[in-house]
């Protein structure tokens, strides 16, 4: 019964330490969000895959040991450029170099809407059917729905665990009298 709560404890303060990472996130994501108008839609250009590099990421295992005797992993990259000749790339990860190699042997063309953020001197892409208000409203909604649920868990576990603690004390008090 002991070990059974043990685990319970240590789901729920994995869970606890998720949340709370996940709020910091997402208030970091929402802060560095940029408005709606700092975004000069450039239109939909159709980009051409030309190659597949294998990139050294952080490893993020969950096991420790893992991060510890791996510290990087390989990624495999498509890399894209823009068929009109505009300049634009985009890449994109894939699972296998074979998976990425296919797509450049078959020269598979993909549809990317060119935002410009003049104000950094740069670019991003995103789905073509988003306009720069759609993907600023998205992406503020996905980081508000992430921040609310963690915000939830954070603030239902406390209490919760402040209970049973002070549950505890008056058990082990009345026991020991």
């Amino acid at each position: 019964m002991r070990k059974q709560k043990s685990i319970r404890f240590m789901i729920f303060l994995s869970l606890f330490v998720l949340a709370a990472i996940a709020a910091y996130r997402s208030i970091q994501n929402l802060s560095a969000l940029l408005p709606a108008d700092s975004y000069k839609d450039e239109g939909v250009h159709t980009f051409s895959p030309y190659q597949v590099l294998p990139i050294q990421v952080k490893n993020t295992s969950t096991s420790r040991r893992g991060r510890r005797i791996n510290r990087t992993k390989t990624i495999y990259k498509i890399y894209y450029k823009a068929t009109d000749g505009s300049g634009y790339q985009w890449s994109d990860e894939t699972p296998a170099k074979t998976i990425g190699q296919k797509a450049v042997d078959a020269k598979a063309t993909v549809r990317r809407r060119v935002l410009r953020i003049p104000a950094n001197r740069t670019y991003i892409t995103v789905e073509p059917g988003l306009t720069p208000e759609s993907y600023t409203a998205g992406q503020k909604k996905k980081n508000l729905q992430i921040l609310g649920i963690s915000t939830a868990y954070i603030l239902l576990y406390l209490p919760i665990c402040l209970f049973l603690y002070i549950r505890r004390r008056k058990q082990r008090h009345a026991s020991s009298a």
